[in-house]
C-alpha cells in the first residue's frame, strides 16, 4: 500500500456536486493506493502508521491530537511512468481487490478511535484541501 499524507487545516471531497467527506479542523488528507499484492495485514499496518504519523503541529499525530483523517482512494499512485508518455497501471489492484483493503484501512482506523471521513471509491471526485506547511509525506507498507 502507498499513501500520500498531507497535513491540512481543512479538506473536503465532492462527488456529483455533493460533499461526501469533510474535515474542518487540522488533520490529514490521505490519498491511498492499493497494490496488486497487498494483504489485509498491510491494511492494518497502514492504518496504524497513518494514525500514529507525527507530522501534525508540535510533532503530534492524529492519535495524540485526536485529529481527523480524510481518506480518498487513489489507484493512480501506482501509475508507472518510466517508459513513454502514458502511465501504465499494472501494479494497481483491481477494484474488487482494492476496495475491501481500502475499507479495511478505514475500519481499522475507526477501531483505533480515529475520526475518519472518506470519498466514494471509484468515483470521479473533486478533492479540495488547504495544506498546512505544506507538509506532505509518502507512507508505504
Amino acid at each position: 500500500m502507498r499513501a500520500v499524507a498531507a497535513r491540512v487545516t481543512r479538506a473536503s471531497v465532492v462527488v456529483e456536486g455533493e460533499t461526501v467527506g469533510k474535515i474542518d479542523q487540522p488533520g490529514l488528507l490521505v490519498l491511498l493506493g492499493v497494490r496488486v499484492d497487498d494483504t489485509p495485514e498491510q491494511a492494518t499496518t497502514m492504518a496504524r502508521k497513518l494514525h500514529e504519523l507525527r507530522i501534525l503541529r508540535d510533532e503530534e499525530s492524529c492519535a495524540s491530537a485526536d485529529a481527523p483523517l480524510l481518506l480518498v482512494s487513489q489507484f493512480t499512485l501506482y501509475g508507472e511512468t518510466r517508459k513513454g508518455r502514458r502511465p501504465t497501471w499494472t501494479a494497481a489492484a483491481r477494484p474488487e481487490t482494492a476496495q475491501p483493503l481500502f475499507d479495511a484501512v478505514v475500519a481499522e482506523l475507526r477501531k483505533r478511535g480515529a475520526h475518519v471521513e472518506i470519498g466514494v471509491f471509484g468515483a470521479m471526485m473533486a478533492v479540495e484541501s488547504v495544506n498546512d506547511g505544506p507538509f506532505t509525506v509518502l507512507v508505504e507498507t
